[in-house]
């Protein structure tokens, strides 16, 4: 459906504050910008910061971008016959060739990176996101395979998956700050995934296929 009139000019809003927030917080850091201070420099009320942010970290990370369902949402959305841990590897793999924002992967963010490890309330919350999209996704693998609540093997495996989540950005991190070309960052991540997907194993890469039938029980998750 084509997006109308005011739903283009709320995205538009909305991208504005987020942009202008972020060039201040990489000009003078991320706790020494207000939030009245955006909106003076956006030209709109606080109040509308507040209606589209409903924190100042949100302006950083938005919550549409950093979802503690990120990890989860990928197992979900996996086709009939795939299973759990690959589609996270294709899923990695598509936002990576497609130089996703919410990677980093996108000249100039070696600045915004800098900000955001030098803001303890930014890192922090990175940090508890991680832990959340393990989690969600454990639980996720453990409704999709019928495992009982003692069984570590869904979060086992989310354990796994976390991980390389996070090393796949701390790969980016690392890269943009020695300064290196997006595109020349996109390749090593590429290859990090691959060698990541040939030491996992069949165990690992085998586990929780999504089922499928004609009724429409497909056997994933709910969100």
């Amino acid at each position: 459906m084509a997006e109308g009139l005011r739903e283009r000019k709320k995205r538009q809003t909305r991208q504005r504050i987020s942009e202008v927030a972020t060039a201040l917080f990489v000009e003078r850091g991320f706790d020494h910008v207000t939030m009245a201070e955006v909106a003076e420099a956006a030209e709109v009320s606080v109040n509308t910061v507040y209606n589209y942010f409903g924190a100042k970290e949100d302006l950083v990370l938005p919550p549409e971008e950093a979802s503690p369902q990120r990890l989860a949402d990928m197992v979900r959305a996996r086709p009939p016959g795939q299973p759990a841990v690959r589609a996270v590897l294709e899923h990695l793999r598509e936002e990576v060739r497609r130089r996703e924002r919410r990677l980093g992967l996108t000249a100039g963010f070696g600045r915004v990176l800098e900000m955001m490890r030098a803001a303890p309330t930014l890192t922090a919350r990175l940090e508890d996101l991680g832990r959340q999209m393990t989690d969600e996704l454990a639980a996720c693998l453990a409704q999709e395979t019928g495992a009982a609540p003692e069984d570590p093997l869904p979060r086992v495996v989310a354990w796994h998956v976390g991980c390389l989540h996070a090393l796949v950005f701390s790969e980016i991190g690392g890269r943009t700050a020695a300064g290196e070309d997006p595109d020349d960052i996109a390749r090593a991540v590429l290859g990090l995934l691959d060698a990541a997907e040939e030491v996992l194993g069949e165990r690992m890469l085998g586990y929780a296929v999504r089922r499928g039938d004609a009724a429409g029980e497909d056997g994933t998750c709910s969100g």
